[in-house]
């Protein structure tokens, strides 16, 4: 849902206070509403959050952190899920807002969960895909609980390489190998 007609500039948008507790990002320099998050989707980031905590100190990890991922026509994304590197983490530490500028170093990984219908999947599949990818985040995970798979795109020579993973699959991660899950325990709502 677009909320503003003209478009806003990347510090416009920094500066945007529209009075409430409303999230947005900013797509192409349109002002968008983050609707809120389904219990599933929750369930999956906070589940994923536990496992990343085993490997990681919790000032790496987000789920409110967002991302200036194209410079033009400014685009900005909250990912459900991020896993700082060691530096950005120490550059936003003391931050007035959890922004990670075009200036700072990627995050170390993404995680989105697919939220139903087909413009969300649109979304997380194709244009965050390619966002993340010229931003140049190492690896980036899609969770798809309409079609239970997992899928993991490594950032390889500036593309992503995709590896789906489903039911008892274990998840490959280059960034974090001694990550043991299987897809099904995250797609699981009974984590």
């Amino acid at each position: 849902m677009t909320t503003a007609t003209r478009r806003l500039t990347l510090e416009e948008y920094l500066n945007y206070d529209d009075g409430t507790d409303n999230r947005y990002e900013l797509v192409a320099g349109e002002l968008v509403a983050v609707p809120p998050e389904s219990p599933q989707n929750v369930q999956i980031s906070l589940f994923l959050l536990t496992q990343f905590l085993r490997f990681v100190p919790i000032v790496q990890l987000s789920n409110k952190v967002e991302s200036v991922v194209s410079g033009f026509r400014s685009t900005t994304r909250i990912p459900d899920l991020v896993v700082l590197t060691e530096e950005l983490a120490t550059i936003l530490q003391g931050a007035t807002r959890s922004t990670i500028t075009s200036d700072m170093p990627p995050p170390a990984l993404v995680v989105e969960v697919v939220s139903p219908g087909k413009i969300n999947a649109d979304r997380d599949y194709r244009y965050k895909r390619s966002e993340y990818a010229a931003r140049g985040i190492a690896e980036y995970w899609i969770v798809d609980p309409q079609l239970d798979r997992v899928t993991v795109l490594t950032l390889v020579e500036g593309l992503y390489e995709e590896n789906v993973f489903e039911g008892n699959s274990a998840i490959a991660s280059i960034a974090f190998p001694q990550l043991h899950l299987i897809a099904g325990q995250i797609l699981s709502t009974d984590n």
